[in-house]
Parts: structure tokens; sequence; C-alpha cells
């Protein structure tokens, strides 16, 4: 496993900071509404104000999954997952969800349990296809076999950014990381973490596929 050094650390702080700052930006802009309407004319302001922090309060609960140490417990189930995704999407109207949160994936048909950083996993690979669908779209997991599930992204304009891939495989020298693709490469290292396999596709027209193989 390649170290992880104070630059990626950095990367993915600046990842985090740019996915955030602009529902903080809002609320402190429907503050200052608040301030120069009255209080009795501040309705609007104060759904501003709503809805920026529910957003700010569900991405930051996505990725404390994603990068946190307890989304690595393996009692996190696909529904606690869509449930994290659902929080981000709900409200903007952009993305939807079309799967069963109840679903039994992942479950290792030898032990019952789901393995070691499945939700982890799971959430950040659908972060990755929201990532990739700039127009908004369909979310979807389909279960392939028992070792094998496939999170689909359908949308106009579906596809990964550029070296997303590269990312992911470990493949770009650390000096070289930017933001845009920092999720990649975090995945890349988790997968070497955990023992899971990712592989992406969008070559089919307005959809993206990322297929997880887990580890059992």
């Amino acid at each position: 496993m390649q170290p992880i050094n104070i630059r990626i650390l950095e990367i993915l702080v600046s990842k985090v900071c740019h996915d955030l700052i602009s529902p903080i930006g809002a609320v402190n802009n429907g503050i200052e509404f608040v301030t120069e309407m009255g209080i009795e004319d501040s309705g609007d302001a104060f759904d501003l104000i709503k809805f920026s922090a529910q957003q700010a309060s569900a991405k930051l609960q996505a990725y404390r999954m994603a990068y946190g140490a307890g989304g690595a417990d393996n009692s996190i189930k696909p529904e606690d997952v869509y449930a994290a995704i659902d929080n981000i999407i709900s409200a903007e109207a952009k993305l939807t969800q079309d799967w069963d949160q109840y679903t039994p994936a992942g479950l290792n048909p030898n032990t019952g349990e789901r393995p070691t950083g499945f939700g982890k996993m799971l959430i950040s690979c659908f972060l990755l296809a929201m990532d990739s669908l700039p127009k908004g779209g369909v979310l979807k997991l389909e279960e392939k076999d028992e070792a094998t599930l496939v999170v689909t992204g359908e949308g106009e304009n579906a596809g990964f950014k550029d070296k997303t891939n590269a990312a992911l495989t470990l493949s770009i020298p650390q000096e070289e990381l930017e933001p845009k693709y920092i999720h990649a490469y975090v995945m890349g290292l988790l997968c070497e973490e955990y023992g899971f396999k990712i592989s992406l596709d969008d070559s089919a027209d307005n959809k993206i596929s990322i297929t997880i193989t887990l580890p059992f």
C-alpha cells in the first residue's frame, strides 16, 4: 500500500471544503438577508438557511461514512447508504435513486455477514457516480452475483472526469493529484486496505457503471 502523506490529506480536505462551501456560503447569505429585510419578511431567507444547513449536514454524514473509521463497520447496511445519499439529493430534485434499499447485497453466503469496509466502499461508489452525472439522473444498485455489485448512473452527459480511472488505480503520482479526482484516489487506497476491487465503465451513452468485487 502506498504511504499516505500530508499531500493526500490536504487534497482530501480541499475536496470536502469544495463541496461544503456552497451550502455554507448560502447560510451566510441567508443570515445577511434576514438582517437587511427584517424578521417579518425573512421567510425566504429562513428557507435558504434551512436548505443549506441540511445539505451541509447530509454531506458531512456521507463523508464521515466514506472517509471515517466508523464507515468500516460491517454492520452498515445498504439501507444506511441509501439514506445517506437520499439526504443529499432529495432537496435538489436533480438526482433520484431507483434500487431496493433493503437488498441483501453484500452478504457473504458462508458467514451471513458483510465484509469489513462494505458500507464505506458502497457509499464511495455512489458519491463517485453522483459526481459523474453533471446534469442529474438516476442512481441504481444491481447485484450481478453474490460477490459482484454494480452501481450505475444514467443521465445526460454522464461520464467520469479525466484521470479518474488512473486515480482509482493509484497510477497518478501523489504530487500530481488534484481535488477533482482525489475521491477516486482515496477509493483506490481503500480497496487496497479492505481487499475490494473496483472497475469503471462509461463507454455507453449517458451511462456510467462502477463494478464492485467483494473480498470473498
